[in-house]
């Protein structure tokens, strides 16, 4: 209502003014003289502006009608389009200047008149696959997801515009939550266009998220056809899934598929330790230790780790303590003055009952500022099996419940601790980000002593045929140890594997 009152009252103040105008004209003196063929004209003002106004008419009316004319000749030489393109002109010129104020609208954040603009431009090109692009993102600007779902749907439906329809589709999926959906299209956008680089990351995670590992490999094959990844990178992550596919495999109970995948990731990455481990595991059951010694000397000269001296334990799972201790000494030769190393000798050597080549392994790692649990429960069951008092025990325990836990697995995106390798953060849900390193922010070892001893736990004879202690013995040892460590003369339980 206020809109057709503002228009009423500008046409009226023209009126005036042009009313106004005419007669100041009329009340001018002079005017303009023209000759034409020895005849003169006389025109007064207001004539003059008349006249003036009906030339520029005239001129404009000319040229119009040359265009025509020349479109004309254009079209009786052959040109078919030569006449449409005429007429259109206007059209299309009002219809693409309509389609740029909307893409800045859109740039601005105007959703309301960028839908508005995407409208009208639509209407005057009549060319959907430049304006339903536009319509569905100031849609979805404008909080109408109905209404862009539909425009995606008819961009699906052209052949020039199918990978951008599927590709916002699967994008309203994902805002949904429907993960399911979202990556079936993203795998049809990826069949339309292999080398995009922003489908190829969301298909990847969404097939990561799904555990479709074979999905996930050829997806990164397909990255590293496209360039968009590094060999080396691409290797570690194949690595990665192909172990994960093994881990798959083994909760289902498919041996042999597990240890081809296991055998093959370590193949394709010997320095992922998951797949070193899992690997040797695999041609333990095979019954090839030789093979599985290989590989875990090879892993562990890239990095010591507990996972691999659990996986080295298995290989001989009958030997005696002596002949453990030795057969181990080959794999510490490789580093024998990395932490890791002196631990795993340390246990080996209590289990061995040899506690001053125990206390010599650990050397100096109890005076280190950064020593953690592990050497502080070693130190507690040496000082036990060489006799010292109960307060001497219970003060390396004190000191191994306050320590930090040591090196863990660490999400590097959100820095969450994970108790156990995986390919996906549980966390924050990001593929391959997983480093076995020390937390920024250390924990107070609250770990059971299977977590902090594997060795020792999961290897000591069982000796409740040898040794048979009374209940209050047993009772005081386990005060004491807190579960951390069973020395010589406790009843140890049926060995088991390293977790």
């Amino acid at each position: 209502m206020l809109w057709s009152l503002l228009k009423i009252l500008v046409l009226v103040a023209i009126v005036a003014l042009l009313a106004l105008g005419a007669g100041y004209l009329m009340d001018t003196q002079g005017g303009v003289q023209i000759t034409i063929a020895g005849t003169e004209y006389t025109l007064g003002p207001l004539q003059s502006v008349l006249a003036l106004i009906v030339l520029v008419c005239l001129v404009w009316l000319f040229f119009k009608l040359l265009t025509l004319l020349i479109a004309t000749l254009k079209f009786l030489n052959g040109d078919e389009t030569a006449m449409s393109r005429y007429f259109d002109r206007g059209r299309e010129r009002r219809g693409y200047q309509a389609l740029a104020d909307s893409v800045m609208a859109l740039a601005s954040g105007e959703g309301s008149l960028a839908m508005a603009k995407a409208n009208k431009a639509e209407k005057l090109l009549q060319k959907p696959e430049l304006t339903n692009l536009l319509v569905a993102q100031a849609a979805e600007l404008n909080g109408d997801t109905k209404r862009a779902a539909e425009t995606y749907k008819k961009l699906v439906t052209n052949n020039a515009t199918r990978f951008v329809g599927v590709r916002g589709i699967m994008k309203q999926k994902l805002a949904d939550g429907d993960e399911e959906t979202a990556r079936k299209l993203a795998e049809k956008a990826l069949e339309l266009k292999p080398k995009h680089g922003e489908t190829q990351d969301v298909l990847l995670t969404l097939q990561t998220k799904a555990q479709d590992w074979a999905g996930a490999r050829s997806t990164l094959t397909a990255k590293l056809k496209s360039g968009a990844l590094p060999r080396d990178v691409y290797k570690r992550r194949d690595a990665v899934l192909a172990l994960s596919e093994a881990k798959e495999l083994l909760d289902e109970e498919g041996t042999i598929d597990q240890q081809e995948r296991a055998i093959e990731a370590n193949r394709l990455s010997p320095d992922l330790i998951p797949a070193a481990a899992m690997a040797a595991r695999a041609h333990i059951a095979k019954g090839k230790p030789r093979n599985a010694t290989k590989i875990l000397k090879k892993a562990w000269e890239v990095r010591p780790h507990p996972d691999l001296a659990h996986a080295f334990a298995e290989i001989e799972p009958d030997e005696t303590p002596a002949n453990r201790v030795r057969r181990f000494s080959a794999l510490s030769r490789l580093h024998p003055n990395d932490p890791e190393t002196r631990l795993v000798m340390a246990e080996l050597n209590i289990v061995a009952e040899d506690f001053p080549e125990a206390r010599r392994a650990l050397g100096d790692l109890v005076e280190m500022e950064d020593a953690d649990a592990r050497v502080f429960t070693l130190m507690a069951a040496i000082e036990r099996g060489e006799g010292a008092s109960d307060a001497v025990v219970q003060g390396w325990l004190a000191k191994a419940l306050t320590a930090p836990r040591g090196p863990q697995w660490v999400c590097d995106n959100c820095h969450d601790i994970q108790s156990e390798w995986a390919p996906i953060c549980a966390n924050c849900g990001s593929f391959d980000t997983l480093t076995w390193t020390a937390p920024t922010k250390q924990e107070v070892a609250t770990a059971t002593g299977a977590q902090m001893l594997p060795l020792i736990l999961g290897a000591l004879e069982d000796k409740s045929d040898e040794v048979e202690d009374t209940p209050e013995e047993i009772s005081d040892e386990a005060t004491i140890l807190d579960g951390e460590v069973q020395p010589s003369d406790t009843p140890e339980a049926e060995p088991r594997p390293a977790t």
